[in-house]
């Protein structure tokens, strides 16, 4: 199967520096991120963005991760627990198509009074069910139902996304 990519490896990294810049524009005098990476992909992402921001400025970033059953979301662990009360978090996803994820994602941060949540997805897809649209998009693509976007990752890098 040929895949139609949409993404190769250096525009998503352009992409993510980009990003990474729309971050600290939207988040003056901070002096602390938490980055939430769901899990697998959005993990991957979220560490990516984590480097780009170590250089570009002197802001400390700290990256957990949100670990769920996308399909039956019931419990949500993270990889930190901590008192999010007051602290600015950014949710970040590879991919969004219903926004199911990212609003089950919110859910561990409710518990607290966060100063700001944020979203962030790689690629988003126009197929909003729920009442979630990410604060920075790397793409935002129109496509079919039955379309779907992968991205591919290997290791702590993202190769690319694709379209099949």
């Amino acid at each position: 199967m040929d895949k139609k990519y949409i993404l190769s490896a250096e525009i998503t990294e352009m992409k993510l520096q980009r990003l990474a810049y729309e971050i600290l524009e939207d988040n003056p005098g901070e002096q602390h991120i938490i980055l939430a990476g769901i899990l697998d992909n959005g993990l991957v992402v979220a560490s990516v963005l984590q480097k780009f921001l170590k250089k570009t400025s002197s802001i400390e970033t700290e990256l957990i991760s949100l670990s769920f059953d996308k399909k039956n979301p019931g419990e949500i662990k993270l990889s930190s627990e901590q008192d999010f009360t007051g602290k600015v978090i950014i949710i970040i996803d590879d991919v969004t198509n219903s926004g199911k994820t990212l609003l089950y994602a919110l859910k561990p941060f409710l518990n607290y009074y966060p100063k700001k949540i944020q979203t962030l997805v790689l690629v988003e897809r126009s197929h909003k069910m729920y009442p979630i649209h990410p604060d920075f998009v790397g793409l935002s693509l129109a496509t079919t139902l039955r379309e779907h976007i992968y991205v591919e990752v290997n290791d702590d890098e993202v190769q690319g996304a694709y379209l099949s």
